[in-house]
């Protein structure tokens, strides 16, 4: 090669196989062959060799990563922040890994193939946003709500067997009443021997669980208003929209919306857009079992609220019903039409949040 001469690099691209302490990489030329595999510990450290590696054969066009919200989401960040175009393997090759096996290898290779070949694969998330804020902030929420719930349960089921003077005192109180009065006890810690104070120790910590827990809900609620309120308020100044279903909605949208080309795409996201289910003579669809359930879940909340209030949607569903469409078929139209508004308001209030990051 003469002095000078520029190396011409070919297009490789990556598929990396997540797991809790190592990634397993795979990398594949421009004919779809693969070039070699090698694994990487989970650290910012093995994210650099990784990205050193996969470069190390070629030109880097892009890397399919599989479980990029979860174990990947370190990894998934680190090639963002690098330039690299990062595309999320959303399934598993079912026909080639019932003739070829399972391993951690042949799990990479295959998360290479999807990428080059653009198949089951997905732009996804950037998880680097308010959102990702929001998106923790309702994790924590969830857990606190069952955790409240079960403690509810073990109080009422105490109660059930404790001994009747306790249970006679007890009984005809309101939740909230109840539980004030159970956390406000004072039992000897000292007699937890007698059966008695033994119940009146377990109310008692039931009860302070169940008002943390309730304060914690409450603080939680104030910060996840805070950021819908922040994000999208032209979403929540809608009809039946509270801050409960916009957090939903602007989860499933993600930081970079974007990535969702159409409002038909984020209708299919929240598994509201028509499937056909005709035959012969007969034409018609049905409702969609895919996509996001909690934000289908959302939408249909938002829908069954503007049946009740809004009279404009209370004449929609009159002249669905008046054409022959059963109740259910109105819904399933009108949380399509709701997914749409919805899109169109992300979409203008992530264009605001752009320009006005582009101006400062």
């Amino acid at each position: 090669m003469e002095v000078g001469q520029d190396v011409v690099l070919h297009p490789v691209v990556g598929g990396v196989d997540t797991h809790k302490d190592l990634h397993v990489a795979a990398v594949v030329d421009e004919h779809d062959r693969v070039l070699g595999t090698q694994c990487f510990a989970t650290t910012r450290q093995g994210y650099r060799q990784m990205l050193a590696w996969m470069r190390s054969f070629g030109q880097l066009r892009c890397v399919g990563i599989e479980a990029s919200g979860t174990y990947g989401a370190g990894l998934l960040r680190s090639m963002q922040n690098a330039g690299v175009e990062v595309l999320e393997v959303t399934a598993p090759d079912k026909p080639d890994r019932r003739k070829r096996g399972k391993n951690d290898d042949l799990d990479a290779q295959n998360a290479a193939h999807a990428a080059f070949a653009g198949k089951r694969t997905v732009t996804p998330r950037s998880r680097d946003g308010m959102i990702e804020s929001l998106r923790v902030l309702k994790a924590c929420r969830k857990t606190a709500v069952v955790a409240r719930r079960i403690a509810l349960q073990m109080i009422q089921n105490t109660i059930v067997c404790a001994p009747d003077g306790l249970r006679e005192a007890l009984r005809q109180m309101t939740r909230m009443q109840l539980v004030r009065t159970l956390a406000a006890w004072r039992p000897d810690l000292t007699d937890y021997r007698n059966v008695d104070s033994a119940y009146r120790i377990s109310l008692k910590s039931l009860g302070r669980r169940y008002v943390e827990l309730h304060d914690e809900i409450a603080d939680l609620d104030v910060m996840i208003g805070a950021i819908v309120d922040e994000l999208a308020p032209n979403l929540v100044a809608r009809n039946s929209i509270g801050h409960a279903g916009a957090a939903q909605l602007l989860l499933t949208a993600g930081d970079n919306p974007e990535r969702l080309h159409s409002e038909a795409g984020f209708a299919a996201l929240c598994g509201v857009s028509p499937v056909p289910a005709s035959s012969g003579k007969t034409t018609r669809h049905r409702l969609n079992r895919g996509g996001d359930r909690a934000a289908n879940s959302a939408l249909h909340i938002i829908a069954i609220g503007r049946l009740r209030t809004d009279p404009r949607t209370k004449a929609y569903m009159a002249k669905r019903v008046a054409e022959g469409h059963s109740k259910l078929e109105a819904i399933r139209c009108l949380k399509r039409y709701i997914a749409r508004e919805v899109f169109t308001l992300i979409s203008q209030r992530q264009k605001e949040i752009n320009q006005a990051r582009i101006t400062a």
